[in-house]
């Protein structure tokens, strides 16, 4: 098992309202997101993609057992590892990994202090990171849906949030 990760049916409960566990991506571009869809662990799993820490946090809010991939930036750095280290308290089911460029890859023992389970610097290397993702939404506890939240639940493109 990977620091920081405990077997989530220590803890099968999710807040009232909570949608089911999503893997999510936080990135200014795509590439990520895109190289991660690229690996047989994720043929299954779709990747739910947004473009800042804020909204990658709002997804959180609706999705709390989910498995984030949140993109390291000089510019974010500071408030990234901020949220990280606020992860355990306010969402203790979720996990979050951290992607970055080559050059930024001395942040490593730091992000990982802040509470990243993995710290990734090449698009070739993912495999683990996407297996990792998929053992998370394997553990995640079960949302109970209503008839019309499993149609679109299984809906390629899923249902719009507003």
């Amino acid at each position: 098992m990977f620091a920081g990760m405990i077997p989530l049916s220590t803890q099968p409960w999710l807040p009232p309202g909570a949608g089911p566990a999503r893997w999510i991506v936080s990135e200014r571009k795509g590439t990520w997101a895109a190289a991660l869809g690229r690996e047989p662990e994720a043929s299954a799993t779709r990747i739910h993609q947004t473009r800042s820490l804020a909204e990658c946090w709002e997804m959180l809010d609706r999705a709390p057992a989910s498995f984030v991939v949140a993109e390291l930036t000089r510019a974010n750095a500071e408030a990234l590892a901020d949220r990280l280290a606020r992860l355990p308290r306010e969402y203790p089911l979720a996990r979050a990994a951290v992607v970055a460029e080559r050059s930024l890859a001395a942040y490593e023992p730091w992000v990982r202090e802040a509470g990243a389970v993995a710290f990734i610097t090449s698009p070739r290397g993912l495999a683990p990171l996407a297996a990792m993702a998929r053992r998370q939404l394997q553990q995640a506890p079960a949302v109970q849906l209503g008839l019309a939240e499993q149609i679109w639940a299984r809906l390629p493109w899923g249902k719009e949030e507003g």
